[in-house]
């Protein structure tokens, strides 16, 4: 055959004639007549003469650039690729390439940018070469895959190399033998999966640990070899995989390494070998089978694999590890006779019948038997499913189909990244994109290639299937769900995305991070065990809160805080309404959640059955205070039962509200109730313990006066609790009687420093309430206990009228019950006295007005300060109840009480229904937000399952809807207040004149 014979077919090129393609579209012609036009451009002349000539290496590449636009669009930019093949057939080439590459790890005169063009340019020839030589026919799947291995292989050992010298060259490394960079420097860097095993795809990622030598002879300071290792690891993943004007290398990924969500990118190889032999799994071993030093000190790295033979290879059969390994990858899950396997939009590496069922065949049976039989510890799919077969371990006829069918779904896979050099493994579901995979593999049509793909998938299937077909199911009711190894089930996926999770695979990273027992709570196999399978039901109660994503996010947050994890994954697997309950609180309420995982005892207390149908009143919450309290006689140990019931009742009671069981208004009722009953035991506590010391004073009574919300008993489960301490003794009594008397007014004052201390001091079980005494006469500047007579002489002849208006709410709620008849009748006769009511409202105006200018609201969902507000509603009732405009046969402390009974000389049936409309939207969004929130909520960033709660409790659709329904509310708030404040006058209309002028 002539020279110019050779290259017509192609032989010159490929050592042997080109493989016959069909172009898909009408415009190959011109495409090969551009790439031509290109080529003499660029000075290719003897491939733009090839290009535009007959034969069979003319419409090879005709069919060639046309069904792969990724080596168009190389040899477009590049035409000496190919123009090279002339002078260099392209096997002989790709030894040259992988020549060239190695030699750039010794450049020292190289900038990093430098280094990081060149290998680009390099790996980009060398990829189209190999493209060709399979679409040609030049390279069956076998060579193909190990010729992509090599080239990413020779190109992490360039760059490590590289980096190595350079770390020498400024004195961070000490290498001793500088022309042999990577001998002695301590830095490991293991090829894992396919690159271990020489079987890279077209478009592969690469999957890399790097470990390093804290003792190895190249290392200058070992205080600084993790800082250092990290990043020369950092800086090899950007020089091999960062986008530049010339492309990439390889995408890098580094999270095979040990628990990678909490280690650096670099681990000590002690490190290491401590996490694999303690906190090791399934499928972790798996993964090591294929693991190979491919750069840097491979010596070292050969060691530490060495060492790690134990971990992987067990010494008797693991039968064990059959459904562990078989729980790593749900898609290995063979569906026998669930239905005909789709040809379109098949994940030909994960789906049914698809590569990873391959290799996982061939894994779990190194697994098992590895351990004592050697020869079945080899890196590679293919070969060891030889040794299986003569080992006995698996039929021939497995192992021929096997071997067949893998290499020929890895040629699928192949052509399916040659089209756009894209990490893909799924086949087109249009007609056009079928037909391209097709040609490509040199099918006639798509209907040729379906035909060969199902019967391939089945053959796998069905072998896979014999293998497993006891292996347990880890499923859930909706489908799979599985979360162990490193690459998502696609099944899983779906499984997530159908239960409601947005985001399903960063759910399943999530998840995965459990199995590390990186938590306490996990920490143990038997936790992890329980918490594998109570994850189904999480799932699926976390779907229905409609932000499952959230919720298990927070429910994350929880887990890393649990102490111990056994208990309470028993507790939820035994009882579903707990934990739907806990799934409730996971996506609605971040404060809740943050309750549980700094407390989770009080959980204990949803076990109750009736929680959620009896209602938390003061005799209920009293019952059990006794209860709690019964047998505690110490001091601390008093204080701090009452810190431990306190929180768990507050969080019970929340929960009731959050379930609907209770409204609003109950749960401010109940919220002060706990408060009246634990302030109360508290106060006993500390007049008990006070006494011990320094004895009573004749005649002493004390009584604690709520005040704000507390007195008013709509406090939240955020709220401070403001009180005043009033006491009472017998006339002319000079000290009290103990062992260490005080005067009477020093020995008050000392026992509210005591129980301010006793409530509000933090302890290990926290803080049993936030308290503020400025609500006393004369404020911070007055003494912290006050005389029954100083505070009624007070109350009448010195008191602001912002001091009468916060009476208005005041009620006893602990105390001597003589005392606190005689406390509520003298405040009811203060409340009674004759005042001008004109000035009343003007008074309450400026304050108003004061706060406006203060304490500016910072938006619509300030429902407390904004215009129309909160604060606007508490006005109007504490001054109707200054001027007599209230219609009751009792003195009434709450705000929604008040407004419900406003005189009709005040106003108008409309606006008291307005303003009762008003108050009760406000109270109820306010208790559910304080209940689900630590602090202000933020329009931007209020969580998912709130919103929906909030729209819950309102009946609105929207929060939009909410925010509108809001503004409206509160401006008719506005305009009343301007009219009843400014004028008296009474009605809508009044208040519409008064917001116009």
């Amino acid at each position: 055959m002539t020279a110019a014979a050779r290259v017509r077919s192609g032989e010159a090129w490929f050592g042997r004639p080109v493989r016959k393609l069909q172009p898909l579209g009408q415009d190959a012609d011109a495409e090969l007549a551009d790439l031509a036009r290109n080529a003499e451009q660029a000075g290719a002349t003897r491939l733009a003469k090839a290009l535009g000539g007959s034969g069979p290496l003319a419409a090879f590449l005709a069919a060639a650039i046309d069904l792969s636009p990724y080596v168009r669009d190389c040899l477009r930019l590049a035409p000496e690729i190919a123009e090279r093949l002339f002078d260099t057939p392209l096997a002989a080439r790709l030894e040259q390439i992988a020549g060239e590459i190695g030699a750039l790890g010794t450049r020292a005169e190289f900038a990093e940018a430098e280094l990081m063009r060149e290998l680009r340019l390099c790996k980009r020839e060398a990829h189209v070469l190999i493209a060709l030589g399979s679409l040609a026919g030049e390279a069956d799947c076998a060579t193909t895959v190990r010729r992509l291995s090599a080239l990413a292989e020779a190109s992490v050992r360039a760059a490590a190399s590289w980096l190595l010298r350079d770390a020498h060259g400024s004195g961070k490394l000490a290498l001793p033998d500088p022309e042999r960079a990577e001998f002695g420097s301590g830095w490991i860097l293991l090829g894992m999966g396919k690159l271990g095993a020489y079987e890279l795809n077209f478009s592969s990622d690469i999957d890399l640990i790097a470990l390093f030598d804290p003792a190895a002879p190249a290392i200058v300071d070992p205080y600084d070899a993790a800082d250092l290792f990290v990043r020369l690891t950092r800086r090899l993943v950007r020089i091999l995989q960062d986008r530049t004007e010339h492309g990439y290398v390889f995408r890098t990924d580094l999270r095979l390494r040990p628990d990678p969500g909490a280690t650096p990118l670099a681990i000590p190889v002690e490190a290491a070998l401590t996490y694999y032999e303690s906190r090791g799994q399934n499928w972790e071993r798996a993964a090591m089978i294929k693991a190979r030093p491919v750069a840097a000190d491979l010596a070292a790295g050969e060691r530490f694999l060495k060492e790690l033979r134990p971990y992987v290879w067990r010494k008797y059969l693991d039968y064990a590890a059959i459904a562990d390994v078989h729980s790593i990858k749900r898609q290995i899950h063979a569906h026998k006779g669930h239905g005909e396997i789709a040809v379109r939009g098949h994940n030909v590496k994960l789906g049914r019948g698809g590569i990873r069922e391959i290799e996982f065949f061939v894994q779990t049976q190194q697994l098992i038997a590895g351990g004592r039989f050697p020869e079945l510890r080899g890196q590679q799919t293919v070969p060891m499913l030889a040794v299986l077969a003569e080992r006995g371990w698996i039929t021939a006829e497995a192992r021929d189909a096997l071997t067949a069918q893998y290499w020929f779904l890895r040629d699928v896979e192949h052509a399916i990244q040659m089209v756009a050099d894209e990490q893909n493994h799924t086949l087109p579901e249009d007609d056009e994109g079928l037909e391209r995979i097709a040609r490509m593999l040199g099918f006639a049509d798509a209907e040729a290639f379906s035909a060969a793909f199902r019967t391939s998938l089945q053959q796998v299937e069905r072998h896979y299937a014999a293998l497993f077909e006891a292996a347990p199911q880890l499923t859930s009711t909706t489908g799979n769900l599985v979360f162990t190894g490193d690459v998502d089930d696609p099944d899983t996926l779906r499984t997530l995305e159908r239960l409601g999770f947005e985001r399903p695979s960063d759910i399943c990273r999530v998840i995965r991070t459990w199995h590390y027992g990186r938590y306490r709570a996990t920490r143990s196999a038997e936790a992890r065990e329980r918490l594998t399978e109570l994850t189904p039901a999480l799932l699926e109660a976390f779907g229905e809160t409609r932000r499952a994503d959230e919720a298990l996010l927070r429910f994350d947050e929880f887990l890393a805080g649990l102490p111990a994890g056994i208990q309470l994954f028993s507790l939820l697997q035994s009882n579903p309404r707990l934990l739907r309950l806990l799934a409730t609180i996971m996506g609605t309420a971040p404060r809740l959640a943050a309750i549980i995982t700094r407390r989770p005892h009080v959980f204990d207390g949803l076990l109750d059955p009736l929680l959620l149908s009896e209602l938390p009143s003061k005799a209920y919450l009293n019952e059990r205070l006794v209860a709690f309290l019964n047998g505690a006689e110490a001091y601390e140990e008093i204080l701090d039962r009452l810190r431990i019931f306190t929180a768990e009742q507050k969080f019970l009671i929340g929960m009731r509200l959050l379930t609907g069981s209770i409204d609003a208004t109950r749960a401010g009722k109940a919220f002060s109730d706990l408060a009246d009953l634990t302030i109360g035991a508290a106060l006993a506590a500390v007049e008990e313990a006070f006494a011990a010391r320094h004895g009573v004073v004749p005649g002493g009574r004390v009584v604690i006066l709520g005040m704000g919300k507390l007195g008013s008993r709509e406090l939240t489960a955020g709220s401070d609790v403001d009180l005043i301490l009033l006491y009472d003794h017998e006339q002319g009594a000079e000290e009290s009687d103990g062992e260490k008397p005080l005067a009477p007014s020093h020995y008050f004052a000392r026992l509210t420093q005591r129980l301010i201390t006793a409530v509000s001091a933090p302890t290990a079980e926290g803080v049993l309430y936030e308290l503020d005494l400025r609500l006393r006469p004369s404020g911070n500047k007055g003494p912290v206990a006050t005389h029954i007579e100083a505070f009624s002489k007070y109350q009448r002849t010195e008191a602001w009228t912002w001091e009468h208006m916060a009476l208005t709410r005041a009620r006893v709620v602990a105390g001597e019950a003589g005392l606190a008849e005689e406390v509520e009748a003298n405040v009811a006769e203060i409340l009674a006295l004759p005042r001008d009511a004109a000035k009343i409202r003007r008074d309450a105006l400026e304050m108003r007005e004061l706060i406006e200018q203060e304490k500016p609201p910072s938006g619509i969902w300030d429902l407390k300060l904004v215009p129309g507000g909160l604060i606007d509603l508490e006005f109007v009732a504490q001054v109707a109840t200054l001027t007599g405009e209230v219609e009751a046969d009792r003195r009434l402390t709450s705000t929604a009480d008040v407004l419900a009974h406003l005189s009709s000389a005040f106003a108008d049936p409309q606006t008291r229904q307005e303003l009762c409309d008003a108050y009760a939207l406000y109270l109820a969004l306010t208790q559910v937000i304080r209940l689900c929130l630590g602090g202000p909520l933020d329009r931007e960033g209020v969580p998912p399952g709130l919103a929906d709660l909030l729209l819950a409790k309102t009946g609105l659709p929207a929060i939009g809807v909410l925010e509108a329904h809001l503004a409206d509310t509160a401006k008719k708030v506005r305009r009343h207040f301007e009219a009843l404040m400014r004028s008296g006058a009474k009605g809508p209309s009044a208040g519409r004149r008064s917001a116009d002028r």
